[in-house]
């Protein structure tokens, strides 16, 4: 145990400058299976995730999130985020996305389970927030604006988990107005009228316990493909493809609980990336991000 949290550890660390470890909401699916084994019905999840971005781009990322265990099968769940970017061009903050999701597990055989979600994201604004009368590009911005359609397909197999997914952006509400030649920064593409490809993943989790059950650790690592280039409408009103906006992104991240008792845990995280895209235009690029959160079940 020690030796696979050292490991990930030095990862962390030589990778702390390194760019690019975030996504439009595939990458926290994981944390919808597996919700239905619990002794209780009912549970609330409040988190926050601090983490840094391009440029000089900082965020305060607050959540909250509820889940309903309807039998052992069925499990619902909503999420509701909030996000505070703060750099050069200002701060700016604002509610995010909501999240619809059901988690359904089958019969468990043997040592291995199956659960699979479906979800639906749902943005609270159209990703045009300005300051001070400013166009701002998507860092500053608390959603894509992207209504979503969220599928996942998880394989437990004693202590390993095997999840992936995809992110489909169904319907564009995206109003993003920001053009890189009318701004005195170059550290932002143009995402004028912004649309966004889907995005899909692939993560292995290893899950360790200590004796007494209280602190468990999961390193994992996780594989995002971006299914195409991105694309903005130019001063000219013509559409044009973001060059190499499209392709794989490996992020490292690391989870450890401690259980108070059976109704309350606390948990921390910490992720960053080790292979990115070459340019992301979404900004949701995180050098390194790191959470706590609270859990409750009732």
């Amino acid at each position: 145990m020690k030796k696979i949290i050292l490991i990930f550890a030095i990862g962390f660390l030589s990778n702390s400058f390194a760019q690019g470890c975030s996504d439009a909401g595939i990458c926290s699916i994981a944390n919808s299976f597996h919700t239905s084994d619990r002794e209780y019905k009912n549970g609330i999840e409040i988190g926050s995730i601090f983490g840094a971005g391009e440029a000089d781009v900082s965020y305060f990322s607050p959540y909250v999130t509820y889940t309903r265990t309807v039998n052992e099968r069925l499990s619902l769940s909503s999420k509701i985020t909030y996000s505070v970017a703060s750099g050069s061009f200002g701060k700016r903050g604002g509610l995010g996305d909501g999240y619809l999701i059901g988690n359904y597990n089958w019969k468990i055989k043997t040592k291995t389970q199956w659960s699979a979600l479906l979800g639906f994201k749902i943005p609270f604004t159209s990703s045009n927030q300005k300051i001070n009368g400013f166009s701002l590009p998507l860092d500053y911005q608390s959603s894509l604006g992207t209504f979503d359609l969220i599928v996942g397909l998880n394989l437990n197999y004693n202590k390993w988990d095997f999840n992936t997914g995809i992110q489909i952006p169904a319907f564009n509400n995206n109003k993003n107005s920001y053009f890189k030649e009318f701004s005195n920064s170059d550290d932002f593409p143009s995402t004028n009228l912004f649309e966004r490809k889907s995005d899909a993943l692939f993560r292995t989790t290893y899950t360790i316990q200590t004796a007494n059950n209280k602190f468990t650790f999961k390193p994992n690592i996780l594989f995002i493909y971006h299914l195409g280039e991105d694309t903005y409408e130019n001063a000219f009103g013509i559409r044009e493809n973001i060059k190499n906006s499209d392709g794989l992104t490996i992020n490292g991240n690391l989870i450890a609980s401690y259980a108070v008792n059976s109704k309350n845990s606390i948990e921390l995280s910490a992720a960053t990336p080790f292979v990115v895209r070459e340019i992301r235009p979404d900004g949701l690029t995180r050098k390194f991000t790191a959470g706590l959160i609270y859990k409750y079940f009732f």
